[in-house]
């Protein structure tokens, strides 16, 4: 998707979306206090950091917490498990795509930690900017289920569930089209609301299997 699509969209969508943005910004700071909105470093369009912002979610973190909490839902809010549950907590990202950091469709963006400790898996991506969704973003919709049950939730994310994101990102950026793109915007719709879409039926426990067999091969050769 061009960048003056991205620009149109998304100034479009935060018009229509800023009733939504003015009711959430009130329960954040009625239910949870402030601040409001969550801010992050991550990495971009060939590499470069910048600040990804989220409605806040969690509780602020006590200074004794581990950096990385992989499955935890501990500090998550009653508030802020709704809007996971429905995607809102990533509305603000729209101000990410007018600037420039994100496009509408894209690989998720990292923590500049994850692509430090695989960068050869995160080439890929990093060649174009980042988005707000993308394939990989509706097949592991439902990521902190499978991470919950995991006795080391950090390992099975490095070793399985990131590397299974990263290859879907990398095969649809291969084959990308304009088309493609409005195909995942709409599929990303139905997916809130909830409706079926083309990759409903994609197994996320199946798709992890499978990249974890071809990596097996890989480096058995």
């Amino acid at each position: 998707m061009s960048r003056g699509i991205d620009v149109i969209v998304g100034l479009g969508c935060l018009i229509l979306a800023t009733p939504i943005l003015l009711v959430l910004t009130a329960c954040i700071r009625v239910l949870d206090g402030r601040p409001v909105l969550f801010k992050q470093k991550r990495v971009g369009y060939a590499g470069t950091i910048f600040w990804l912002i989220k409605f806040r979610t969690m509780r602020p973190a006590a200074k004794s917490d581990p950096g990385f909490q992989a499955g935890s839902t501990m500090r998550v809010t009653g508030l802020g498990r709704l809007l996971r549950a429905a995607k809102l907590d990533e509305l603000p990202q729209l101000i990410n795509v007018i600037r420039g950091d994100m496009s509408i469709v894209g690989p998720r963006p990292e923590v500049p930690d994850w692509v430090e400790r695989c960068p050869a898996l995160f080439n890929p991506v990093l060649a174009v900017r980042p988005g707000i969704t993308d394939p990989a973003s509706l097949v592991f919709r439902h990521e902190q289920s499978l991470l919950e049950g995991c006795d080391d939730p950090e390992a099975y994310y490095r070793d399985r569930v990131l590397p299974a994101k990263l290859a879907l990102s990398a095969d649809y950026l291969r084959s990308r089209t304009l088309w493609s793109d409005l195909i995942v915007i709409g599929s990303t719709a139905c997916a809130v609301v909830g409706l079926s879409h083309p990759w409903s039926d994609v197994d996320a426990g199946s798709l992890l299997q499978t990249e974890c067999e071809r990596r097996n091969a890989s480096s058995g050769r």
